[in-house]
């Protein structure tokens, strides 16, 4: 009888079912925020991974600060994304630039600060050179253990300033799979990203007691502009070692559509999974999941 079967179906609210009551279709209820409300500063925000996390904060509702030292990518990333976002120049490997981005985003969100991303990070000369260590340079180790590895510990010492008052907050680093493997990166980068990791451990054992979770995530190779610069660098040896003055590693101009084809297709060349081709927004999407609540207990 068509009343039993109906009794024995359940009952679902316009919002999910798709049609109300008259049988006219409903307005589907817009998936949660996931940081609704929540402060959020990502460093390296202005372009490459960075700028694929500072979109992603946005939409799920966060206010967000761009703190980088690209002034014109961030503040042209900020004016696109509306009032929610911001910007503020800050060079990770000096502490008072990373005291005063947190202090910004303090003031400017009512004392408020629930996400911390550390981002900002340097690949490093990637000449045949350069990647020997028959070559080492100790002044290239020092500067790319600077920003990767010193900024890092500088962004989860204000954080967590700022957070543990709060017992409340997220830092997500991000790493490499280089931190994880060796072979695939020169060895101030590879001894940076494994750096990170350690300090990931450390800070989560002090500061879980708090109340503030920290974690880091471990990409594999994303075609992003300061890859696709390194790959260029490892293809012509000999203007890369005539310019060893300029810091190629902010010297980078927007690749084209081929480079990004070659780039992905080197990289799913040599990725486990099949199918798929990674990309900043993949990061990004577990760099939102590790910020929110969801990963509450992580």
């Amino acid at each position: 009888r068509p009343e039993i079967a109906h009794a024995h179906q359940p009952v679902m609210s316009p919002s999910h079912h798709g049609w109300d009551g008259n049988g006219a279709a409903a307005v589907p209820t817009p998936m949660p925020k996931r940081l609704d409300g929540k402060v959020a500063i990502v460093t390296g925000g202005a372009r490459g991974i960075g700028e694929a996390i500072v979109r992603l904060f946005a939409k799920h509702g966060a206010r967000v600060v761009i703190a980088d030292i690209d002034d014109a990518a961030g503040e042209a990333l900020a004016s696109a994304l509306g009032p929610q976002v911001s910007f503020v120049r800050c060079d990770v490997s000096v502490e008072d630039d990373v005291r005063r981005a947190v202090d910004w985003a303090l003031s400017r969100h009512g004392g408020r600060l629930d996400v911390y991303c550390n981002n900002a990070g340097v690949l490093g000369r990637q000449t045949r050179a350069a990647r020997s260590i028959l070559s080492f340079d100790a002044a290239e180790f020092d500067r790319v253990l600077r920003v990767n590895a010193l900024g890092a510990a500088l962004g989860m010492k204000h954080a967590a300033r700022a957070m543990a008052p709060r017992r409340a907050g997220s830092i997500v680093s991000v790493a490499s799979v280089a931190a994880v493997l060796g072979g695939l990166g020169p060895h101030a980068y590879t001894a940076s990203k494994h750096t990170i990791v350690g300090l990931t451990k450390n800070a989560a054992c002090e500061l879980g007691a708090h109340g503030v979770r920290v974690n880091c995530v471990s990409p594999f190779g994303v075609a992003t502009p300061m890859l696709i610069n390194a790959w260029r660098q490892g293809h012509d040896d000999a203007t890369a070692d005539a310019d060893r003055d300029r810091d190629l590693d902010l010297d980078v101009t927007v690749p084209s559509d081929q480079e990004v084809e070659k780039m992905e297709e080197v990289v799913r060349g040599l990725a486990t999974l099949k199918g798929p081709t990674l990309r900043p927004r993949d990061i990004a999407e577990a760099v939102l999941f590790l910020a929110s609540d969801e990963a509450r207990y992580i």
